[in-house]
């Protein structure tokens, strides 16, 4: 549910609205409030099988049901809510997409204290086997990993490796290692990791069960659900946290009946991968 600003005409595409049936960005962010509505609403969408739900600053800052989307998450279906906070990613080089300055940060951070919100999520993207590149992104993750966790939230890391690079394999070996020794560095700080899944099955088995790590889990990152549940069951205690491959089968045209069976159908999917 994190889509922001430059994600969502695709999302809301995808979901069967096109960019012809909205002119402005208020009418774009009203359609993908209402599809994130029927999501979370959905009887399909619990804590049966769902711990938590990532959110777009739009989406924590407007109600479902007359409560706010986070408070609706918490009290109504027993999922926490976390925050995307990053402002987007700068322009590849040495390989990778660096997050941009969170120059928002601080005062994101006190509109998600009054929101009970639980934790955050940030992004930067690896393109290809680069040392440098990686050892910066893991270095900039961890710097605003701490002053999350130190303000009071659960931060998720997000250095997404590229499923389309042709060294994915190369870059996942060099980020492990910057991860491995940053957790090193930590005193007694918590953080969650969101990563790609990688090539080899159970290659962050010492990530995960580092004392500092609360999750690991796994982003679809542009597979299909089919890809994303077949690669996932293979890496023992990771768990989905996927948003395309979650709703790729979900449209707006579907009658209730049908979007619900849908959507059932997609987590019982992903949680069967996730509980390997």
């Amino acid at each position: 549910m994190d889509q922001s600003g430059g994600s969502t005409p695709g999302a809301l595409a995808d979901y069967g609205i096109k960019e012809t049936e909205y002119e402005t960005k208020a009418e774009m962010f009203e359609l993908v409030q209402a599809m994130r509505t029927r999501v979370i609403t959905s009887s399909s969408f619990s804590s049966d099988y769902i711990l938590g739900a990532i959110l777009f600053k739009h989406t924590m800052n407007n109600k479902m049901e007359g409560k706010y989307t986070a408070e609706y998450l918490w009290q109504e279906k027993g999922i926490l809510p976390i925050l995307k906070v990053d402002q987007g990613t700068e322009e590849k080089e040495n390989g990778v997409q660096l997050m941009k300055p969170m120059t928002e940060l601080d005062n994101l951070l006190e509109e998600a204290k009054k929101h009970n919100i639980f934790g955050t999520k940030m992004r930067s993207v690896i393109h290809s086997a680069n040392p440098k590149g990686i050892k910066e992104i893991a270095a900039q993750q961890f710097e605003y990993g701490k002053k999350i966790y130190e303000a009071g939230f659960i931060p998720i890391l997000e250095p997404e490796v590229n499923i389309e690079s042709d060294d994915k394999l190369e870059s996942e070996k060099i980020l492990k290692e910057e991860i491995l020794k940053l957790l090193e560095t930590l005193d007694y700080e918590q953080y969650i990791f969101k990563l790609s899944i990688p090539s080899q099955p159970d290659f962050y088995k010492e990530i995960i069960e580092h004392p500092n790590v609360v999750r690991l889990v796994a982003l679809s990152g542009g597979y299909s659900q089919k890809e994303a549940v077949d690669k996932l069951s293979k890496n023992h205690n990771m768990i989905a946290s996927f948003s395309r491959a979650l709703l790729q089968d979900l449209k707006v045209d579907q009658s209730d009946e049908k979007f619900n069976q849908v959507l059932k159908d997609a987590v019982s999917k992903i949680y069967q991968a996730s509980i390997t």
